[in-house]
């Protein structure tokens, strides 16, 4: 069992980031990532169809053979994961905005937090704020067309340049010293952002604390892999289109395109 394969999923492609972390962290591990880019974005979705469509890749997932779910999405970890912890009798691990280490270690006692509108919506995200942030000064934007032109090639391009300018404006003008990114396909915008914030605002991303937890879940259920065969890495996305996938992973990993 402990040879089968770690799943991670995401309504598109962002969620490679969070492979990317999990792959540094264990590297004898295989994995296997679907891109539902088909049925993307979740966040325009009701509950129910997100969960049919969080079922829908669990369960592809599972009849491959994996070992552990990683809902690499928020959205569909906000609406989804209760049910598919019930459901299923794997491990399976979700993704929220790392809120609480940047409520906690805050020296401003403000924080600036850039996510999608369904995340900064959710109930979930009130009720991590409620818990850790509600004595310091949390400022929320929306990151309206940032996934787009991620998935257009544009990552560092002027047109994101000056709309990252235009979010970050009103945190700076707070004072944050830490900024939150809350989806899997910020940590691509990390090189720009560091070029735009002052040295003293750090940036957190949940990608490493999945990772983290991934790991942690492995060992405490036996299912590490300590195996040093080369590991086998699948991708997978269910529209012809592979090049934006392919370019954010790079050309040591292979994107198929498949019917899902």
């Amino acid at each position: 069992m402990s040879k089968q394969p770690i799943g991670i999923f995401d309504s598109r492609v962002g969620g490679t980031s969070i492979f990317k972390e999990i792959h540094a962290l264990l590297p004898n591990e295989n994995t296997i990532y679907l891109a539902d880019s088909a049925n993307a974005p979740y966040g325009t979705k009701g509950e129910q169809k997100i969960v049919e469509l969080s079922i829908k890749n669990t369960e592809l997932l599972l009849n491959k053979g994996c070992k552990l779910i990683v809902v690499a999405c928020n959205t569909a970890t906000t609406n989804a994961i209760s049910i598919l912890r019930a459901k299923y009798n794997v491990p399976i691990i979700g993704i929220e905005p790392a809120i609480k280490p940047a409520a906690l270690q805050t020296q401003t006692k403000a924080i600036g937090i850039l996510a999608t509108k369904g995340t900064l919506s959710s109930a979930l995200f009130h009720k991590t704020s409620d818990l850790y942030a509600n004595s310091i000064t949390i400022i929320e934007q929306i990151g309206e067309g940032i996934v787009q032109l991620i998935e257009s090639g544009k990552t560092r391009s002027p047109e994101m340049t000056g709309l990252l300018e235009s979010y970050l404006k009103p945190m700076l003008k707070a004072n944050i010293d830490y900024l939150v990114l809350g989806c899997t396909h910020y940590p691509y915008l990390i090189p720009g952002l560091l070029e735009l914030l002052p040295n003293h605002v750090k940036i957190i991303d949940s990608g490493l604390a999945v990772a983290g937890q991934t790991k942690v879940v492995l060992e405490t259920s036996n299912l590490l892999n300590t195996e040093s065969k080369i590991p086998k890495n699948e991708f997978y996305i269910n529209v012809k289109n592979t090049e934006v996938m392919q370019s954010l992973l790079g050309d040591q990993f292979n994107v198929e395109s498949l019917k899902f």
